[in-house]
């Protein structure tokens, strides 16, 4: 009888809630364009300013191969404060001190975080507010991959990849967002998919890699729609095969020349091409892209 009582009121709860509902940016802010006019150096019609970086960034993975040459092309355009989220910084002290006496000028800093400890995320958040003043962007470069025949994988493995690569996006973009709210000037925020998230790969079997991927396209439609009205912008970047320490080796030599052989490059990718594209959606070039995803991968994706 109790179950059954339990059962009548969980259908009465749910016929009578009431639905939560998005609001859209009611358009454009006169001061906060102001503000942001007043920050940048150059015409916001010009050479210079077209591409500039003002404020500062939070980079997860920051101190990996990748994240160093992103890090370095956001300080070239202007980035005055950077922060690099990592699980060992003290391994790429050299790589933090080398980015510090080219860019005398910036606040350069990293924190060891786990990024999927949200605890630890925010009070890294509010370390980095402590230290730089604001969070205006966020880059979430960090990652990890798995390759296993979905017969054979271990669930903890599937649950580890899509804790750090998924969730941990979110609680990292969660926790730079609610700083960008309350500090009320808008903000950026891209994360790292990959062509992992537009088709399957070949020959490596990944399926948690690839459904953490595809899960961040999705994370970054609902967060964009859902945080425009605040001005921060939410976007994707997803590359190929990146020609990088973590794909060196010999026994990833005859997956190396299959990776080359399908991509109409017939080459893998380099991270300055990434950085590139990361600068322009960080820039005032990208000030109008929200939702967007950008494929660089040689136009592997296109097989």
């Amino acid at each position: 009888m109790a179950s059954s009582n339990s059962h009548a009121n969980d259908r009465s709860n749910l016929t009578s809630r009431v639905l939560p509902e998005m609001t859209l940016s009611p358009g454009r802010d006169a001061a906060l364009d102001a503000r942001i006019d007043s920050l940048h150096p150059a015409a916001r019609d010009s050479v210079a300013g077209r591409f500039s970086i003002v404020g500062n960034a939070i980079v997860t993975g920051g101190t990996g191969a990748i994240g160093t040459v992103v890090s370095r092309a956001m300080l070239q355009h202007g980035l005055s404060g950077l922060m690099l989220f990592d699980l060992n910084v003290g391994a790429s002290r050299d790589a933090v001190q080398a980015l510090r006496r080219e860019f005398p000028a910036a606040k350069i800093t990293a924190l060891e975080v786990d990024v999927t400890d949200e605890e630890a995320v925010a009070a890294a958040v509010a370390e980095t507010v402590q230290l730089l003043g604001s969070v205006d962007m966020l880059v979430c470069l960090a990652g990890i991959v798995g390759c296993a025949h979905a017969l054979d994988m271990p669930i903890s493995q599937w649950r580890k990849i899509l804790d750090i690569n998924t969730t941990g996006a979110f609680i990292c973009a969660q926790a730079a967002a609610r700083q960008m709210v309350a500090q009320g000037n808008g903000g950026r925020i891209i994360f790292t998919a990959s062509i992992s998230a537009h088709r399957v790969n070949f020959p490596q079997p990944q399926v948690a890699y690839n459904v953490s991927k595809g899960a961040l396209l999705m994370l970054k439609n609902s967060l964009a729609a859902e945080w425009a009205k605040y001005g921060i912008t939410v976007n994707s970047i997803s590359p190929g095969y990146m020609d990088t320490v973590l794909n060196e080796g010999e026994g990833l030599a005859a997956a190396r020349k299959i990776w080359s052989e399908r991509n109409p490059a017939g080459r893998m990718g380099v991270p300055e091409e990434l950085a590139g594209v990361v600068v322009m959606m960080l820039s005032r070039a990208g000030s109008y892209m929200n939702g967007a995803d950008v494929v660089v991968d040689g136009g592997g994706h296109v097989f």
